[in-house]
């Protein structure tokens, strides 16, 4: 899988040859630590004097690079797809290896400091129900009216939540028939590329 850039992407990784490799290196390691740390605009411009280069040149590549290493790590591409992604680019064999080697060595700790800032979702832990039918009321003598109760227990960092939920009958069957065609959806091969790489 190749990763598309937007011009605005490479015009933001169009500066990097003229920067040089010790200067490229420096910019992968300052993206890696914004990572890390987020956003340091203190560390931008001591990377600037100390490599005498403009600050906003810097900021630029730092979030060109910030960009190249998070989507790729994400996408978990491979090397050959890594190449063929930044050779879009035009840099030099040497900027490549460069470039390759950097997302090489950080795309584990990448990957990880992504899910560690994807939200956490509540998940299921138990459903407990109850089928209540009204038969009469003082107006009407006859008439039937069933209603489903759900009570939902959640587990979300560590707490337990409980949602309760009542419907009609016909809804809940429409509910269910709703999940079951999205299950199945699930088991499609589209469904299963986009869910492999994902991970």
């Amino acid at each position: 899988m190749l990763l598309v850039l937007s011009e605005e992407q490479k015009a933001h990784l169009g500066c990097l040859p003229q920067l040089g490799a010790a200067a490229v290196g420096e910019l992968g390691r300052l993206a890696v630590e914004l990572l890390r740390r987020g956003a340091a605009p203190r560390a931008c411009e001591a990377a600037a004097r100390k490599l005498n280069i403009d600050v906003d040149t810097i900021q630029h590549g730092v979030e060109g690079l910030m960009f190249l290493l998070t989507e790729s790590s994400k996408l978990m591409i491979s090397e050959i797809d890594f190449q063929d992604s930044i050779d879009v680019l035009g840099f030099s064999d040497e900027l490549n290896k460069l470039l390759l080697q950097l997302y090489l060595d950080n795309r584990k700790e990448i990957r990880s400091i992504l899910s560690e800032l994807a939200p956490k979702l509540p998940s299921y832990h138990s459903l407990e129900w109850r089928l209540d039918v009204q038969l009469a009321s003082r107006s009407l003598r006859q008439q039937i009216k069933p209603a489903v109760t759900l009570k939902l227990h959640l587990n979300q960092n560590e707490d337990q939540t409980a949602q309760v939920l009542q419907t009609d009958p016909s809804t809940l069957l429409h509910l269910i028939q709703q999940l079951e065609q999205a299950l199945g959806e699930m088991k499609t091969n589209h469904c299963r590329r986009i869910v492999r790489n994902m991970k």
